[in-house]
């Protein structure tokens, strides 16, 4: 569990480096080109997905990749990676309302106080960063609102999976999902690599081959192989880790100061993460 919360708490510090190289779109392509061979290893001769399933599946890997790993990037590229961190922990709170609303579970007085103080938390961390040692890693308003975004559709993403993985199993929907939003992704990457300058550095396929498989890979695998060997409500324990480790390593790699605001607003999300946790079964994020 410790490993895992050290493995996706970096993903944003590692993002931000490969970002200094190379753009949005062209980094998130280049990570899933690497994580998707991985994963259909997996499956070969293993699990077939139906015909019915595919467009069900294919929407998904749209929904996450297109939209929820496209809009994280687009949000790193404009935020602190301290401040892209935290907006992401807040996945496990966005995955108690959608859960609320389609699976109909039910949202107790002390989980609704755990959204609102998360959203609190949200405003201060976007709006109260001090920023980096240079413009790079300042905050701007709407690189906050795309990180926003991708939380938001990340957990749609693990929602709606949940559904789909209990039908098609676990391991197929993940890497055919991944699939389908690999390959819808692929025209806008090929768009924006005939407009931006690319520049494919060493420290650049690090960040890339780091997000394919120690991130997309790895960190899938070994999250499933703790909920088959511990509890959910303690595995779910990992994403107040994340964060932590996230700043942390952002402070160190990036010189991210962090004002009054900023901790005031950290303070609040991870008490909303755990009052919106307390009384329900958590579900996967990462």
């Amino acid at each position: 569990m410790l490993l895992l919360a050290v493995m996706w708490g970096l993903s944003i510090p590692v993002t931000k480096l490969g970002l200094l190289t190379l753009p949005p779109l062209t980094l998130t392509a280049l990570r899933f080109a690497i994580a998707v061979p991985l994963l259909m290893l997996f499956i070969v001769g293993r699990q077939r997905l139906s015909w019915r399933a595919l467009p069900h599946v294919a929407a998904l890997g749209v929904l996450g990749i297109g939209i929820g790993q496209v809009a994280q990037t687009f949000g790193v590229a404009g935020t602190s990676a301290s401040v892209g961190t935290i907006i992401s922990a807040t996945i496990p709170v966005f995955i108690v309302v959608f859960a609320a609303l389609r699976l109909k579970q039910p949202v107790s007085g002390r989980q609704q106080l755990g959204l609102l103080a998360a959203f609190a938390g949200i405003a201060l961390v976007a709006l109260g960063n001090e920023g980096g040692t240079a413009d790079l890693f300042e905050t701007s308003v709407s690189g906050a609102a795309w990180v926003l975004l991708s939380a938001v559709t990340i957990a749609f993403y693990y929602v709606w999976s949940v559904e789909l993985t209990d039908r098609y199993g676990t391991a197929a929907v993940a890497a055919w999902s991944t699939l389908f939003g690999f390959i819808a992704l692929l025209p806008w990457a090929g768009w924006e690599m005939r407009l931006v300058p690319i520049e494919i550095t060493a420290q650049a396929l690090w960040a890339a081959v780091y997000l394919g498989v120690v991130v997309t890979v790895a960190g899938l695998f070994l999250w499933l192989s703790i909920l088959r060997n511990v509890p959910a409500r303690i595995a779910a324990s990992v994403q107040y880790l994340q964060p932590v480790i996230g700043i942390a390593a952002s402070s160190v790699m990036f010189g991210d100061t962090m004002g009054a605001a900023f901790v005031a607003g950290v303070v609040l999300i991870l008490a909303g993460l755990a009052m919106t946790m307390a009384t329900r079964k958590p579900a996967q994020a990462g």
